[in-house]
């Protein structure tokens, strides 16, 4: 966010190779993240981040979200060839793509930029007049995906988020099964009064919005027992629905972990105008984006990670009474907190050896298995096989894959079964005794 990469007007490109070009907009959380690991001591640290990370958040909107109405066309978003065409690249006749997975990275921005100000706001009542536009504006957005008459994102026969292709007279849903419909459940955040009911004037708009803003509110899961508030794009009924196809082995749910394309569309590939996706679990069959980068059914760890902390999130608020099928058509209920451990033990078990010593991530390759000089050699690659758990791409890719390291931290049993799954820590809660 220096000046030496960021532009004045507050764009963060998505790398020296294509300065117009956009990654996922994640340095709020991870700001944050790194506040809490070093103590939550440091906001100078949290105040430079947050001041210029409310120029990169308007050029966001701005920029994605042409024409007002909350509904964001990120084109490319880091996440490669996911589509059934490349994002980047519509032509005039084909319309405006308005794209589940930017509106969702848009809502997940803004509520890290919320809870950054309501943890400056502890010390600055300042901030709360910050804080409160951020509410608002994920309030909105909110509202924005669930527009009716083929405005919105959701699905309501689906039960999925797809992007939509045209112009507001006629638009077209992509009806793909992949990332991109599931997004919308990372943009997840509690509201508690007993933290943060002393900050009277966030309270006191919020309470003025909920009474003034009826058609908006009416997407919020409040608490009124407990005096909570969930702020989420989804609410608890689209949840269940989304985690019934999330969940499901035909569908995202790999031995491995959660795979980026469903695993039905290898019998049922998706074709329009001229345009085809099918589920490719390995190395991609097509040349988009250089052919040496596939979303289109492996599995990536950081989609995975943020989904299992959104999990993790949304049990701390329903807690052990919301249960869902695990994996779905079993009959197995398990709680979110059990869910997103279960996830976790699968993603590490991609490096964890068997009685013969081999580990899935290397796949059948002998060396790593029985020779000295090689079986203790763990590469972390980009992405892996989404039905074998086969590294795939750079070998050396621990900008993410090394996110199995915190998830060892958390899950310190992870040879535990999935019968009896060990607890796992809200990132919150771990944070705070994370020594500096």
């Amino acid at each position: 966010m220096r000046e030496w990469y960021m532009h004045p007007n507050g764009q963060i490109p998505s790398g020296e190779f294509d300065l117009d070009a956009v990654n996922p907009p994640v340095q709020a959380w991870a700001a944050l993240r790194i506040y809490r690991r070093d103590g939550s001591q440091d906001r100078t640290f949290l105040q430079r981040a947050f001041h210029k990370l409310l120029l990169n958040f308007t050029w966001w909107v701005n920029r994605t979200d042409s024409n007002g109405r909350n509904v964001f066309a990120g084109g490319f978003l880091g996440m490669d060839n996911i589509g059934i065409f490349d994002r980047s690249d519509l032509t005039p006749e084909m319309g405006e793509l308005r794209q589940a997975d930017a509106a969702a990275w848009t809502a997940f921005f803004c509520l890290r930029m919320l809870q950054i100000a309501i943890e400056l706001a502890h010390h600055d009542t300042a901030y709360e007049d910050v804080a409160s536009k951020f509410f608002e504006h994920f309030v909105h957005l909110t509202a924005a995906i669930h527009r009716e008459n083929d405005e919105g994102l959701w699905d309501e026969r689906d039960g999925f988020y797809y992007d939509v292709l045209g112009k507001p007279e006629k638009s077209h849903a992509l009806k793909v099964r992949s990332l991109v419909g599931l997004l919308p459940i990372i943009a997840v955040e509690i509201l508690d009064r007993e933290k943060h009911g002393h900050l009277k004037g966030f309270r006191k708009r919020i309470m003025w919005f909920r009474r003034n803003r009826l058609h908006l509110t009416s997407h919020l899961t409040i608490d009124e027992e407990r005096h909570r508030m969930l702020l989420s794009l989804v609410n608890r009924e689209r949840l269940e629905r989304l985690l019934s196809v999330m969940l499901d082995e035909e569908e995202f749910l790999s031995p491995y972990g959660l795979r980026s394309l469903s695993r039905r569309h290898q019998q049922e590939p998706y074709r329009f105008d001229g345009h085809c996706i099918s589920y490719e679990p390995g190395e991609s069959r097509t040349d988009m984006f250089g052919g040496n980068s596939n979303w289109r059914g492996p599995i990536w760890f950081p989609i995975n990670f943020l989904l299992i902390e959104a999990l993790q999130r949304f049990y701390h608020y329903f807690g052990d009474e919301f249960q869902v099928e695990f994996p779905t058509g079993s009959g197995r209920k398990l709680n979110l907190l059990e869910v997103a451990a279960t996830l976790q033990r699968r993603l590490i078990s991609l490096f964890q050896p068997d009685r013969r010593g081999r580990r899935p991530v290397h796949d059948g390759e002998t060396r790593y298995a029985s020779d000295p000089h090689w079986r203790d050699l763990v590469l972390f690659y980009e992405h892996f096989h989404g039905d074998t758990g086969r590294g795939l791409g750079a070998s050396h890719q621990t900008g993410w894959t090394a996110l199995v390291a915190s998830m060892l931290q958390h899950c310190p049993q992870c040879a535990c079964s999935e019968a009896a799954p060990c607890q796992v820590e809200d990132e919150e809660a771990a944070s705070a005794r994370q020594p500096a």
